[in-house]
């Protein structure tokens, strides 16, 4: 694929990626994916986030960027200067957003109304810095729009990540001027069939692709890798699937994308 692709969300700091993080990035690279963003899913993942950014700076220049956040599992275990130290992360420029915040009452690892507490203030302070917001939500879309909603206009963007929901919450996020992003979760027509319905729903401008690596690798991968672990390089499976799905050629998915990534985190 020519045109060079922006992975919005890889889990980089995942210990799957000890062994060969630079691999990961060279072999992303060499496949057409030129920039990586790193979400922060803690204070302490948000740090080393950061970290990398830095210290692959000189090795892959405008490469790796970063994101900086509470992700709602972690909610329970924030400590009481949270807000400050993601605001000192934010300060940093390799850092493009606030999050992945958000809500999951799918699982509750933490407690759902300490979660909607942690993701309020998140909110607050991505309007306060007027930085983009990079959001989670699993089983709790009203609670999380509703909290969404004040700020709508107050916040340069808003990116659902990982998008896996229905019609009508997709036409809500539509109408509120977010962005959607669009994972391998597509790629598997077991889970991904609602998403795969609607996906063609989604204006080009509003799309973002992501891996979300190391997980939801793409079913459609052939010959199938031996590792289940996901990676950059497999982003253009998701394009694949997009352009299959919309009757959209594939460049224009991922000229297009790659232009909106740039718009929402500033690149």
């Amino acid at each position: 694929m020519a045109v060079q692709l922006i992975d919005v969300g890889v889990n980089l700091t995942n210990k799957r990626f000890d062994k060969d993080r630079t691999a990961i990035i060279l072999r992303a690279k060499e496949l057409g994916v030129s920039r990586l963003i790193i979400t922060g899913t803690s204070i302490e993942a948000s740090q080393q986030a950061l970290q990398l950014c830095q210290d692959y700076q000189q090795q892959f220049p405008d490469t790796l960027y970063a994101t900086a956040g509470v992700h709602p599992h972690d909610a329970d275990g924030v400590s009481d200067d949270y807000l400050e130290q993601l605001a000192q992360l934010a300060s940093q420029v390799e850092i493009k957003a606030i999050g992945e915040c958000g809500l999951d009452f799918n699982r509750n690892f933490s407690a759902p109304e300490q979660q909607l507490k942690v993701f309020k203030a998140q909110i607050s302070l991505a309007s306060e810095l007027n930085m983009p917001l990079f959001l989670h939500q699993r089983d709790a879309f009203q609670p999380w729009f509703e909290a969404l909603k004040p700020f709508i206009s107050k916040i340069p963007a808003m990116v659902a990540h990982c998008f896996t929901g229905n019609r009508q919450e997709l036409e809500q996020c539509l109408s509120a001027g977010m962005y959607i992003g669009i994972t391998g979760w597509l790629c598997d027509e077991r889970r991904g069939q609602e998403l795969r319905d609607i996906v063609n729903l989604i204006p080009l401008n509003r799309l973002l692709i992501e891996t979300d690596a190391p997980y939801l690798t793409p079913r459609t991968i052939r010959p199938r890798p031996k590792s289940s672990r996901n990676e950059p390089s497999y982003l253009s499976f998701v394009v694949e699937e997009l352009a299959k799905l919309t009757a959209i050629d594939p460049q224009e998915i991922a000229c297009q994308t790659s232009i909106n990534a740039e718009k929402v985190f500033n690149l």
